[in-house]
């Protein structure tokens, strides 16, 4: 195909080259809904007023270190069409597969259950990556959200920002923090 198209129509990857988006870092990852669409709720009185898919999203976001053992969250804001967070890779624990809960669930499954997950996950990629486990929360919160409006979307991308010291960690936390305060003046504001 790119032989058809002389990579004329490639879009150029939005992550930094060179980068082993596995490795313990701290990333700061903006998510939006397709064509910047009011899914998550308002802003009311400078805070955000969650829908009920908004609920959705703030509840899986939650959810990330449950299933992903090797995540901390740190400041994270659902916005009207977009998600702010930080997450910190601290790898001191194996990485899970996909497909392999880490949930009350499994704790009581049988080692022949155990087992067959394992095995079935092991056909899939690792879970040890940024885009991964983007992936993984823009699709359990699509699943859900499509049962209370079908139309709901992502945008097919998300930003990252690697954060590399204590004075950017500490403004972006704030800035996450602000967003509502902010919100006609942010660039996601739509009128």
């Amino acid at each position: 195909m790119t032989d058809k198209f002389q990579d004329k129509y490639r879009i150029p990857s939005a992550r930094l080259q060179n980068w082993d988006y596995g490795s313990n870092a701290i990333y700061f990852v903006t998510i939006c809904t397709q064509e910047r669409e009011l899914y998550f709720g308002e802003i009311s009185e400078e805070k955000i007023v969650l829908s009920e898919i908004g609920e959705i999203a703030h509840r899986f976001w939650n959810e990330i270190p449950n299933h992903f053992p090797f995540v901390e969250l740190g400041e994270y804001v659902v916005m009207p069409n977009h998600v702010h967070g930080i997450l910190i890779f601290n790898k001191l624990v194996e990485t899970p597969k996909l497909g392999v809960s880490t949930t009350a669930e499994t704790i009581g499954a049988t080692k022949t259950d155990q087992h067959n997950r394992t095995a079935a996950a092991s056909q899939k990629w690792y879970s040890g990556t940024l885009g991964a486990i983007v992936n993984q929360y823009k699709r359990v919160c699509t699943i859900n959200a499509r049962k209370i409006h079908s139309d709901f979307a992502w945008q097919s991308r998300f930003h990252d920002h690697i954060i590399r010291n204590e004075d950017s960690f500490l403004r972006i936390s704030n800035y996450i923090l602000s967003n509502p305060l902010n919100w006609t003046d942010d660039q996601f504001f739509i009128r």
